[in-house]
């Protein structure tokens, strides 16, 4: 399969040091990013010390590490690398804030944003925030065009993808599909999620279909999926290799969250995303924006209003050929743009 030509880039920069710094608010999200991040500087030969307050995740997320990157507890080391990274707003250390700015060379200070397909991302990207230590601190934010910081993909995805074999993969993790039959995954915020399960699995019973049900997914999923008629899987606990081989190997995939989205997008499968919950309803323009990348179909928008609980259950799922035309058509628009890693060398470049 043809790649789409990559823009242009600045010129890559020397070998870089990092300090990436993460804080686990909770379901996990912030870690599996700043670890696919860090994974990828180091990949580009950089050296990466992330400084996290809770590795637990990791456990199961990054097993085995990864070359070039070093796992730190917080409060993080005692000398600044050439780039500090605040992930999320984290808020650095006051210490480490100090050490930076008695720096003989300041580092470059980034704050990296959640990823949002919102207007104000363009507004934003790349400005910087004068902070009371004499510093300037740096906004980045990942986003959908080429006026955003990107997203997160490693050298070699799109090949590995074209190259899988699900049907070795499935076997080896224990999941016996049967002729015919389609595979689901479920990956939901559990609370947001139960009021359109009973919804969704009847949707999906109009066709044999095996759901497979993420480690952390609702308890009662499986006795619903049940009832519902359909068959379903529980996966343990899967690190970042094998959850994006279990979205490529699916007809359909339900994902949550930032890094989640990204992998499904890559995966090229349907997929309906749901946004993090907030109260006061502020995810929905989240959600909007996202269908407007996403140039989605009016049943396929309808569907993800529906999953995060803007609107009532549209009825049948939308056909798949067509929906999975839109999305490979959104896949390869961002694969023809820089991957964010690269942009945030080029970015490091030129502020240094």
């Amino acid at each position: 399969m043809a790649m789409p030509a990559m823009s242009a880039m600045p010129a890559m920069p020397a070998r870089i040091t990092w300090d990436l710094f993460c804080r686990v608010i909770d379901n996990f999200g912030d870690a599996g990013v700043c670890w696919r991040l860090a994974t990828q500087l180091a990949a580009a030969g950089d050296a990466v010390r992330l400084v996290i307050d809770d590795p637990a995740p990791l456990a199961w997320m990054a097993p085995h590490g990864a070359p070039g990157v070093e796992v730190l507890p917080w409060p993080g080391p005692a000398r600044p690398a050439d780039v500090v990274i605040e992930a999320f707003g984290c808020e650095l250390p006051a210490a480490f804030v100090a050490t930076m700015a008695a720096a003989k060379r300041a580092p470059v200070w980034i704050n990296l944003e959640y990823l949002s397909a919102e207007p104000y991302v363009e507004r934003s990207h790349g400005l910087p925030s004068p902070q009371p230590s004499g510093l300037a601190k740096w906004f980045f934010f990942p986003g959908f065009t080429p006026r955003t910081g990107g997203l997160l993909r490693e050298p070699g995805l799109a090949e590995a993808r074209e190259a899988f074999d699900a049907a070795a993969w499935l076997r080896s993790r224990g999941i016996e599909r049967r002729p015919g039959e389609r595979l689901v995954s479920l990956f939901c915020y559990t609370e947001a999620a139960r009021p359109a399960l009973p919804a969704l699995l009847n949707a999906l019973a109009a066709a044999p279909t095996l759901l497979l049900l993420t480690a952390d997914a609702i308890p009662a999923a499986a006795q619903l999926a049940a009832a519902a008629g359909l068959r379903s899987h529980r996966l343990p606990w899967l690190d970042q290799g094998d959850f994006d081989r279990l979205l490529w190997s699916c007809e359909l995939n339900l994902v949550r969250g930032e890094d989640s989205l990204v992998r499904a997008l890559w995966a090229g499968a349907p997929f309906v995303w749901q946004a993090y919950p907030q109260h006061d309803g502020a995810h929905h323009a989240k959600v909007e924006a996202m269908l407007a990348s996403h140039a989605a179909p009016a049943d396929v928008a309808a569907l993800w209003r529906a999953w995060n609980g803007m609107a009532a259950w549209p009825g049948a799922l939308p056909a798949f050929a067509p929906w999975r035309a839109a999305t490979e058509a959104w896949r390869a628009r961002q694969l023809a743009q820089p991957d964010l890693a690269s942009r945030l060398r080029a970015f490091v470049a030129a502020h240094r």
